[in-house]
């Protein structure tokens, strides 16, 4: 946030799709205090500071120790002995330039806190906790309490008597088009059946737009009762017009209040706590107990419990025993009681992470009053990563050895960090997932023995936006690729991490980077991607070569996580993709009822002007097939980008479009905005008038239809001119004319520009549906439009040789200075208003049409820690399911749902049971002899696995049916042979679907993986065996 209160709109890009502008203003008042600069801590205060709140004071007194180290990120072996606040003071600073960082290195105090709106304790003493929380309260400050010990962490949030929240979920409100409305009492709304409503009961709604019953337009919001997905009730309409048509409904949001105890209180009430996971009831409720017993224990013995000592374990369950008279639980969770003893010396990153997200998450409500709090307790736990048989613990070693995984090896013991070392992972991403993922890699230890290796891959560069999330980047770092600079960063928190940066797109064409070889060496795969076809390649790939994978992603507040463990759980994919939410091509063309369409009707706009046009131009300039290739698409197709080429090529004096000064840029500009908004509106209402009809006699221009009119251009109409501008400045781009924002000037351009009358023909037919236009593009082309193709190809061939390539653009949201964006809104809002739909800003409009995912840095810190907890357990090889979690958050809504990952589903073939993790292993080579012919492999897959393959696919090709004259060519012949190309030396294993005699109507099949070299033993026991 700037000084003058503006705020930086491409640095917090991303948060100001999940909190909003008045949230993120709010937060620029607010002075926060962390008290305590251990690993929680610090985690606490970097997604604070990134968040973008006023000032953030780190308070610590303590003196920077090796078990710090184990999870604290800003500190390094240099600090040992200096103040951890002191110390961290620089890397905080550098987060955010527009948050003021400040250290306090005396002890807390009153005076001190009401310095501040809100106030965070970590490693704190209960003493302290209630001394200052009741201070907090009396005086509202928003106060929060956040601890880990071990595998476990506790939250806590105290708010005052009365908190407002302006938006308890932060949602987008929803909103419906109107169909009919009864007069009754009470009058039932139904909305149009395109799409269900997704009102909820109770909430309230406003409308506007009726016709008829027009008193509805100007009413207070009113309560709905919802009667179906299409359907609800109002208030009394009886007295109201005559509903005749149109509308919309929209939700009104409204704002609620929280009351909260202070903490001495909350202390007493369990019906205050959150679940967090809901097979464990009985452990929250002890971990309350247990939380308050280990700060007896410490004040008693000054000292934590020592790690896995039995006496100190007997100690705390005695005192928790005790404390359950007065809290009267039917049952104390004993077990957990003694892990926590056994643990409360560790101190780990990855439930560091969760926590620290989920608290700085309380910290931005309390400052922005949006998003629901938690009320007022929340406990977690992931005793799931210790060993799953309890003699795996009774030879390790906990004791501290003075090295930065002292408090890792409290809870684990040196035998598994000594695993940690050796592992060889890879990670895809280094984004947002991928910088929290890479910081808890460093602090764990994964990799970082000699035998151990991280490798990173990441295609993109650093952009500006990236700044607010993806903590592992400055503002010197812009441009620079992401896997390098992150391996830097990570590296200087680590020197002992190995890891290598790749700037590789993982998809077909990188697989000869990472082939068989490259994952048959890894222990397990991470991924941190944004879009789902990466993840269901990656998946693929994992499942091909038996390799676990950790997979998480985030929506905003929402964040989920998956573990795949091979044979073990289900994969990632494939995910069946639904066309539900896709747009219908005669709502974009004609039909938009709301914002969303207009943008992507603009945004289709620019793609097809100053992208498709010009990389068609310039196909057809390099290449002689173009044209043929474009015929065979069909008459429709061909007639529209030929045409395109054509114009874009022919200049304006013979016909064509191709400007030679930047006037003629203008003058297209100005003419394609009479065409779009006028000329086409008058087609339109030329086809369908205002008052047309239907075949059952209601109104044509009803329902989710909207009613258009035309525009008149007006150079002082800003929106009008802004179009012209950008259209202009575009069109110069693509051809070499350099342009100009002088509106001064283009004015008197547009004066001397002339736009052509336009009278609607009765010939144009307009389709209604989608199905409609696919039925009319498969018909035969008349002779009119053959004529036509045949003129075009005649006119491009006289100037192939003269035409200049073209600059095609690449859309590019982010950068304001392009004119990008400034034509999408432009063109958005004209197209709104041509069909009275309401405008939107520009934030809004680059939302939509640059298709921005939201993201905060909370949530991203909160997922990476889930996924890191997960690899606890991978690394230790834990076999049962009940040992892992797949994990729904939504910080906004305080929705937690942690639950057993899904087994893989089996299906039969021939009577034996297989799931995808299974498959058919034949070596190519075996014994270094001759490849086996395609017969062998038939005979092979008989004799070892009893299946007779009748028929057999190599992607979508035929190797085998029947075909005897190839059972005697070796297989890598027969693949040559069917699909006309090499085999690229880099593929080691072909993947081979079969269809068995024994059961040829079987839908699923196990894969023939067939090695196309000398198996190692090794490699044989990597893959899975057929189980009946």
């Amino acid at each position: 946030m700037s000084n003058t209160g503006e705020i930086d709109e491409v640095f917090y890009s991303r948060q100001l799709y999940v909190l909003g502008h008045e949230a993120m203003h709010r937060m620029a008042t607010a002075k926060v205090l962390i008290a305590g600069m251990r690993g929680l801590g610090v985690e606490i205060a970097k997604n604070v500071i990134l968040s973008g709140v006023k000032s953030v004071t780190v308070q610590d007194e303590g003196q920077t120790s090796w078990t710090d180290l184990s999870s604290q990120f800003f500190l390094t072996e240099a600090h040992l002995g200096h103040n951890r606040a002191t110390c961290s003071l620089q890397q905080l600073s550098d987060l955010n330039p527009h948050v003021c960082v400040s250290t306090n290195t005396g002890p807390l105090n009153e005076e001190l806190l009401l310095q501040f709106q809100v106030v965070v304790l970590t490693d704190s003493s209960l003493d302290d906790q209630k001394r200052f929380g009741e201070f907090c309260h009396s005086r509202g400050i928003k106060f929060i309490v956040a601890d880990t010990k071990g595998l476990c962490g506790q939250l806590f949030c105290d708010f005052g008597d009365e908190f407002e929240v302006l938006d308890t979920d932060g949602e987008m409100p929803v909103s419906a088009m109107i169909q009919s409305i009864s007069k009754d009492n009470p009058g039932v709304v139904i909305c149009t059946d395109d799409r269900n409503h997704g009102f909820r009961d109770g909430c309230r709604v406003s409308f506007s737009e009726i016709k008829g019953m027009t008193e509805l337009n100007n009413i207070d919001p009113v309560e709905i009762k919802v009667h179906n997905q299409y359907s609800f009730s109002i208030g009394d309409t009886s007295n109201f017009s005559e509903y005749e048509w149109g509308g919309i409904v929209t939700e009104v949001k409204q704002s609620s209040i929280f009351s909260f105890k202070p903490i001495s209180e909350a202390l007493l009430d369990c019906e205050l706590q959150k679940i967090t996971d809901f097979g464990k009831e009985l452990r929250r409720k002890t971990l309350h107990l247990a939380f308050q017993a280990l700060h007896s224990f410490v004040k008693k013995e000054q000292r934590l419990p020592r790690p896995w000592c039995q006496s100190d374990a007997d100690a705390l369950l005695a005192t928790v025993r005790e404390m359950n008279t007065g809290a009267q639980l039917e049952q104390v969770d004993e077990a957990a009681v003694r892990i926590l003893s056994y643990t409360a010396q560790g101190d780990l990153a990855p439930l560091n992470a969760f926590i620290g997200g989920l608290a700085a998450q309380e910290v931005i409500k309390a400052c922005s009053r949006k998003f629901t709090p938690i009320q007022q307790w929340l406990y977690f736990d992931a005793q799931e990563c210790l060993p799953e048989e309890e003699d795996q613990l009774a030879e390790c070693s906990f004791s501290a050895k003075g090295t930065r995984y002292d408090g890792q090896i409290a809870v684990f013991g040196s035998a598994f960090q000594e695993k940690l070392w050796s592992q060889k992972y890879f990670l895809v991403g280094a984004g947002a997932i991928g910088c929290e993922l890479l910081k808890n890699f460093a602090l764990i230890g994964l990799g970082a023995g000699e035998k151990g290796h991280i490798t990173l891959t990441d295609m993109d560069f650093i952009e500006r936006s990236n700044l607010n999330r993806q903590f592992l980047f400055r503002s010197q770092d812009i441009g620079k690729p992401k896997s390098e600079v992150a391996t830097k960063a990570v590296q200087a928190m680590n020197p002992q991490i190995n890891i290598t940066a790749h700037q590789n797109r993982l998809d077909l064409d990188s697989e000869q980077v990472y082939d068989y070889t490259f994952f048959m060496g890894l222990d397990g795969v991470a991924a941190a991607l944004d879009n789902v076809e990466a993840r269901v390649y990656l998946d693929g790939r994992c499942v091909q070569h038996r390799k676990p994978l950790l997979e998480g992603g985030t929506l905003g507040s929402k964040g989920h996580t998956l573990v795949v463990v091979p044979h073990l759980t289900e994969s990632y994919g494939p995910v069946n993709s639904s066309s539900d939410d896709a747009i219908p091509l005669c709502t974009l063309k004609n039909f938009p009822h709301c914002i969303e369409h207009t943008l992507q009707w603009a945004r289709d706009q620019f793609e097809g002007l100053f992208k498709q046009t010009p990389e068609n131009v310039n196909l057809f300039l390099r290449d002689a097939g173009f044209v043929g290739r474009t015929l065979s698409h069909g008459d429709a197709e061909a007639l529209e980008v030929l045409e395109g080429v054509w114009s874009s090529l022919e200049d304006t004096k013979a016909g064509g479009q191709r400007p030679t000064r930047w006037e003629d840029c203008v003058s297209w500009a100005r003419c394609k905005w009479e065409t779009l908004y006028n000329n086409d509106i008058c087609q339109l209402l030329h086809c369908f008038p205002r008052e047309q009809v239907t075949s059952t006699g209601l109104p044509f221009w009803s329902g989710s239809k909207r009613c258009p009119h035309p525009l008149i251009f007006d150079p002082n109409n800003t929106t009008h001119l802004e179009y012209v501008v950008a259209a202009a400045n575009l069109y110069g781009q693509i051809y070499g004319i350099e342009g100009t924002r002088d509106c001064a000037s283009i004015r008197n351009i547009l004066e001397t520009v002339r736009v052509q009358s336009f009278t609607p023909k009765s010939s144009v037919k307009i389709h209604l549906t989608d199905k409609e236009m696919e039925e009319e593009n498969e018909k035969e082309s008349g002779g009119t439009e053959k004529a036509r193709l045949e003129e075009l190809k005649g006119k491009l061939a006289s100037l192939k040789s003269s035409a200049m390539l073209m600059n095609p653009i690449n859309f590019e949201k982010d950068d304001d200075s392009n004119f990008h964006m400034d034509y999408i809104v432009a063109a958005s809002n004209l197209r709104a208003e041509n069909y009275d739909i309401a405008a939107a800003d520009r934030h809004q409009s680059k939302g939509i049409a640059g298709r921005i995912i939201p993201a905060i840095a909370t949530t991203t810190a909160a997922v990476a820690g889930l996924m890191c907890l997960e690899l606890f357990k991978l690394v230790q090889g834990h076999k049962k399911i009940s040992s892992y979690r797949t994990a729904y958050i939504n910080l906004a809504a305080q929705h937690f749902v942690l639950s057993l990952p899904s087994e893989p589903q089996h299906f039969k073939v021939a009577g034996k049971k297989y799931t995808q993790w299974d498959d058919l292993l034949v070596e190519g080579r075996r014994g270094g002899q001759q490849e086996m012919t395609l017969g062998d492999l038939l005979q092979y897959v008989k004799e070892k696995y009893s299946l007779t393959v009748s028929s057999l696919y190599y992607g979508p090709a035929i190797l085998y049916d029947g075909h005897k004259e190839r059972l005697e060519q070796s297989v890598s012949d027969v693949v040559r042979k069917v699909t006309k190309a090499d085999i690229p030396p880099h593929t080691k294993m072909l993947d081979l679907i079969p269809s068995f005699s024994e059961d040829e109507e079987c839908e699923s099949v196990p894969t023939i993986r067939y090695l196309l070299f000398d198996a190692i033993d090794s490699e044989k026991t990597s893959h899975g065996t057929v189980s009946d």
